[in-house]
């Protein structure tokens, strides 16, 4: 399989149709991508590196679906790749049109910002936005695909901007694209911001940097 593979794949996930749910598990060449992945949706798994493909299933047992994103294999493939485990996050879409909430953002390129110095480890083509108590960016990410960070200051949170930012961010993307979401588990505010914002749960995925 190819790198249009994956993004074909992500593509149907976003529109309701992701792998099936049959216990698989599927292995994909890292190709293009930046950082190899794994990414996990119900009872389906999908794992992007260039490794081969008998020896990712020599090392997951087959009676334990959760196994891929679990210690043993994901310490054995950072060893097999030469890579460190970043978090594992809860995966959010957002597909359709929508409308930018009025925020008064403007278009920044503050590469100093703590989130975009983050964002750039792993996406390409970042699009920075600011407005008075918070900022949105989007960039490429896993398949070429959207995805959108945001960061609400401190004397600004618990007031709807997280919700907003994340709103706008669907109108600020380039074309009727979907625009992907990596959040936390344990990030419950991020996470109920994502959500209103008409963001839906899809997977769960974790990089390796």
């Amino acid at each position: 399989m190819s790198d249009q593979a994956l993004s074909e794949l992500l593509r149907r996930a976003a529109e309701g149709d992701p792998p099936p749910a049959d216990g698989g598990v599927s292995v994909l060449p890292q190709g293009a991508e930046a950082t190899p992945a794994v990414l996990a949706f119900t009872a389906h798994h999908v794992v992007v590196a260039d490794v081969p493909e008998e020896w990712v299933r020599a090392r997951l047992p087959a009676d334990d679906l959760s196994a891929p994103l679990n210690p043993p294999f994901l310490t054995a493939l950072c060893a097999a790749t030469g890579r460190e485990v970043n978090n594992i996050d809860a995966v959010l879409v957002a597909q359709g049109p929508a409308v930018a909430p009025e925020l008064g953002l403007t278009p920044a390129d503050d590469r100093t910002h703590e989130r975009v110095r983050r964002a750039e480890d792993f996406r390409t083509d970042i699009r920075v936005w600011t407005c008075p108590g918070g900022l949105v960016l989007l960039g490429r990410g896993v398949g070429g695909r959207w995805e959108v960070a945001a960061e609400v200051d401190l004397e600004f949170r618990g007031k709807g901007l997280g919700r907003a930012l994340f709103a706008a961010a669907r109108a600020l993307a380039p074309g009727d694209v979907p625009v992907w979401a990596q959040v936390a588990p344990g990030n419950a505010a991020s996470l109920r911001a994502v959500l209103a914002a008409g963001y839906r749960p899809v997977g769960a995925e974790v990089l390796l940097k």
